[in-house]
This record gives structure tokens, C-alpha cells and sequence, in this order.
């Protein structure tokens, strides 16, 4: 049966307990370049292809238990520029994994983990 398609992508929505430095730390650090909407409980930034949005919380607990994956190009560069603003996480540094991708991760400034990830050519598997 053919039905039509209707999911387009995937948009995380991560937790932040103060909207301001969060974006003011993408900005900065991440090099997000691009805010759609911004007040004090909510927002929406991008950079490139890849968009996220923050909601404010008033518990740690939320940002600190979260994670998101980015399907990125060019990880070795991306990798470089992040490791320059010492945002790697300490368990996440550049490693081609058995499942297919190339990948390293990153916490944000309240303690969410973004994994970025390539997928890997078949020769390097």
C-alpha cells in the first residue's frame, strides 16, 4: 500500500534553565547563527540544516538526562572547530563506531548531550 508521506524531519526540543545563556552559548561556542524566536521561556535557533528548540525548566534534572543526534558532513572538521571550544564530551571523543557512523559528542552549558555523527563508507568500516 502506498500512503502518502507526511513527516518531514525530526526537531529536538531540549531543556535549558535559562533561555538567554543557552542561545548566548550556541551562538558562541557552537556557532548557531540563526534565532527564529526568542523570549525568556522559549526558543528557537539553527545553524545550517539542523534546528532546536529550548524550553525553559527550573530543574537540572531535565537538561542533564537529555540527548539529541545531528547527521552531520565534514565530521572531521566539525570536530576541530568544537574541540577548539572545549565543548567535547569527556567520553565523547572522534571514534568510527561498529554500527556504521563516525561520531563525538558534545554537553551544552546546562548538561545536554548532542551526538554528532557520519556515516561511515563502507571501506572504513
Amino acid at each position: 500500500m502506498n500512503r502518502p508521506k507526511h513527516l518531514l524531519k525530526g526537531i529536538p526540543v531540549l531543556a535549558s534553565l535559562n533561555i538567554k545563556q543557552t542561545v548566548d552559548f550556541y551562538k558562541l561556542k557552537l556557532g548557531f547563527d540563526r534565532i527564529g524566536y526568542l523570549d525568556d521561556n522559549y526558543a528557537i535557533i539553527a545553524r545550517d540544516n539542523f534546528v532546536v528548540h529550548f524550553w525553559k525548566c527550573n530543574d537540572k534534572i531535565h537538561p542533564e538526562n537529555t540527548s539529541c543526534y545531528v547527521d552531520v558532513q565534514d565530521i572531521d572538521q566539525l570536530y576541530i572547530e568544537y574541540k577548539s571550544q572545549g565543548v567535547i564530551h569527556p567520553n565523547g571523543p572522534l571514534e568510527n563506531k561498529p554500527y556504521g557512523m563516525r561520531e563525538f559528542a558534545i554537553l551544552d552549558n546546562f548538561g545536554n548531550l548532542i551526538k554528532f555523527g557520519e556515516e561511515l563508507e563502507q571501506s572504513d568500516l
